[in-house]
């Protein structure tokens, strides 16, 4: 039998196969489970009912009879010890208690690549697949009819193979299946737990047209990656996700392709790993989400600079880390491509209770943001952002060194490596000038905003120099709740001017600015909820 392509049917609306797990037993012809043990089965993947395991013994377990099998459980919790039984170890597991030991009739071996294909197609072993009429193929008894066959003929040449959730127990046989196809561009071979090449083996033409790899939960070691990485001369996106990398490796011509790295659920050992991928020069998008980290720091650059490291990174996700210091966000500045940032479900973050104004810090501590956890960034958010920063930590600035004449500005490096970005903000908008970094204790700033007419309403006297006519009324509502600790979403705006007597305009666009309804100094704002 010869099989020569296979084609995605998500891609090209052609014949497809897909070896997952929404797959039954049938569509695999997977032999029917006896004590049959194949050769060579240590090492072997099987499947018992839904889990998936890793034989690591066969033989007999004295003082009982018949041939058993130890496995080490993909999911640790279905085991019930390492490997050892009344005092002898037959085989060891990296977890306590992943281990169990089955009879072979409880294993399902699964079948090989080719026979997966027969079964699938009604193919039998004197059958293959033939050309039929213009734009048929026939497969046994079934006729496969192309349509649109002009339209899709340069999409038949990227091939996408996926693997995902099988037996496969060694990367040789993943190889061996790929060299039976050409222009192979994506492969997943994600939930296979392999054997991958410990030595530099001669570089393979299998994968040379490969753009996507995924080896999520594959066992796959960071070294084991770069040893594979020579036979990927174009991969673009690699997918290393809950593969329990910890330490990294500076890739050495090798990688030098790839544009999207996913390295989610590793626990590494430090930030610092991160400096031994840091000179991949085509790098745009990282994804660290739940890896351990708890600060970033590129140490090549000081106060106000570009890092070399990263140089072409748009696109970073550290959500679900352990960064708990602002710090690790003012590093972020330093990334000269940095575009896009996700970073829910950090320590940092719970530092500011106020949502809007947690979003506010981070826009204005990284310059060429321009979308904050999916969410695009403004101009106008920016820029009161921004100003809203220089006020803020004005006082701070005065108290460690800063001054408005130039001659006398010398801010302290404790302030700087707090607030790297403050001198180019004041030279960008100018240094705060003395009457708005006029303290105010919270009890006056409330007298002199708000006074309270109703048990559900307060009326705000609009005044410039406190609320900006920049400022959104998003922003308004965040300052609300820090004065009135009422949520934002609970919160109705409007607004009685005496140029519009009798009248009351409703606030209603929470991205719209205050002076987009034309609020000016002495007008009153009420507050409904």
């Amino acid at each position: 039998m010869s099989f020569k392509v296979l084609s995605n049917p998500d891609q090209c609306g052609i014949l497809g196969f897909c070896l997952c797990r929404s797959m039954s037993n049938s569509d695999f012809g997977f032999p029917r489970m006896t004590d049959w043990v194949p050769s060579e089965a240590l090492g072997r993947r099987v499947l018992c009912g839904t889990e998936y395991a890793t034989v690591r013994y066969v033989g007999s377990v004295p003082p009982t009879a018949g041939i058993w099998l130890g496995v080490e459980w993909d999911d640790p919790q279905r085991g019930k010890h390492d490997g050892t039984y009344e005092g002898t170890q037959y085989f060891k597991c990296r977890h306590p208690r992943g281990g169990s030991f089955i009879r072979p009739n409880k294993a399902n071996f699964g079948v090989d690549f080719l026979t997966a294909v027969k079964n699938r197609y009604g193919l039998n072993d004197e059958q293959d697949a033939q050309h039929g009429t213009e734009n048929t193929l026939v497969f046994g008894k079934k006729t496969v009819e192309f349509v649109g066959m002009d339209s899709i003929a340069q999409q038949q040449r990227q091939v996408h193979i996926n693997l995902s959730k099988n037996l496969i127990s060694s990367w040789e046989t993943v190889a061996a299946i790929a060299s039976e196809v050409q222009n192979l561009e994506t492969l997943n071979v994600s939930g296979n737990k392999m054997k991958f090449p410990s030595t530099l083996t001669s570089v393979s033409s299998v994968f040379s047209n490969l753009r996507v790899l995924a080896l999520n939960q594959t066992a796959i070691t960071w070294t084991e990656v770069l040893l594979c990485a020579p036979g990927w001369p174009r991969l673009e996106e690699l997918y290393l996700t809950s593969n329990n990398i910890m330490v990294l490796e500076r890739p050495d011509n090798v990688l030098q392709t790839l544009k999207l790295l996913d390295l989610s659920d590793n626990q590494l050992l430090d930030g610092n790993q991160l400096h031994l991928i840091a000179h991949l020069p085509r790098l745009e998008q990282l994804i660290l989400r739940n890896s351990g980290i708890a600060s970033i720091d590129f140490p090549d650059a000081g106060f106000g600079c570009k890092t070399k490291m990263f140089p072409s990174l748009k696109h970073l996700v550290i959500n679900d880390n352990k960064i708990s210091q602002w710090s690790s966000i003012n590093e972020l500045d330093k990334l000269p491509s940095l575009r896009s940032l996700q970073c829910h479900n950090n320590p940092f973050m719970d530092t500011e209770k106020n949502p809007e104004t947690l979003r506010q810090l981070i826009i204005a501590k990284i310059s060429q943001l321009e979308v904050l956890n999916k969410s695009e960034i403004p101009p106008a958010e920016r820029k009161g952002a921004e100003l809203d920063y220089r006020k803020i930590f004005g006082n701070d600035w005065l108290a460690a060194g800063g001054n408005w004449n130039p001659e006398k500005n010398n801010p302290s490096e404790e302030f700087l490596a707090a607030h790297p970005r403050y001198p180019s903000l004041c030279l960008k908008y100018g240094a705060p000038e003395e009457g708005e970094l006029r303290p105010q204790q919270p009890s006056t700033l409330k007298n002199q905003l708000l006074s309270k007419s109703a048990s559900s309403i307060f009326l705000i006297t609009f005044l410039s120099f406190l609320l900006a006519e920049s400022m959104t009324i998003q922003r308004v509502k965040g300052l609300l709740y820090r004065l009135l600790k009422i949520p934002g979403s609970e919160l109705k705006l409007s607004y009685e001017s005496s140029k519009l007597e009798g009248k009351e305009v409703e606030l209603d666009n929470d991205l719209k600015p205050l002076q987009f309804y034309s609020i000016e100094n002495g007008d009153c704002v009420l507050v409904r909820w």
